[in-house]
């Protein structure tokens, strides 16, 4: 029986993208990977996980944000939080975790908005229908 957490299979996979490296989570709390420019994805608990993306990649991925179930946004926030309830959700993570590398390398200009740390404690993530117990 697989008893890895849906957190602690997607850090096993990112650890070894070549683009990202471990560290401390600059909030305090979890463990986190960053590119050399910025902290890209905090792990915050066995299921919550933020990604930080730039303004310009959530504005363009906003509809789709809102159409999944496992995506919080803040407003004003250039992080998503992805709560991670199965193998889909980690995929889902994987995928946006490239997205939110192109988009931080790209150096596409100055972010207008002021940049507040990442979601944790600003989001509330409510368990979804159908999702399994850990």
């Amino acid at each position: 029986m697989d008893a890895m957490t849906p957190a602690q299979k997607a850090m096993d996979q990112l650890v070894k993208w070549p683009d990202l490296s471990p560290c401390p989570a600059a909030c305090g709390t979890g463990r986190a990977l960053r590119s050399t420019r910025d902290e890209i994805v905090h792990f915050h608990s066995d299921r919550d996980v933020d990604l930080h993306l730039t303004s310009r990649a959530i504005q363009r991925l906003h509809y789709d944000f809102a159409e999944s179930s496992a995506i919080r946004m803040v407003p004003g926030s250039r992080w998503v939080t992805i709560h991670l309830d199965c193998d889909g959700d980690v995929d889902l993570l994987l995928s946006l975790v490239s997205v939110a590398l192109k988009a931080h390398q790209s150096g596409a200009g100055p972010e207008t908005a002021p940049m507040i740390g990442c979601n944790y404690h600003r989001v509330t993530v409510l368990q979804r229908d159908g999702a399994e117990d850990a």
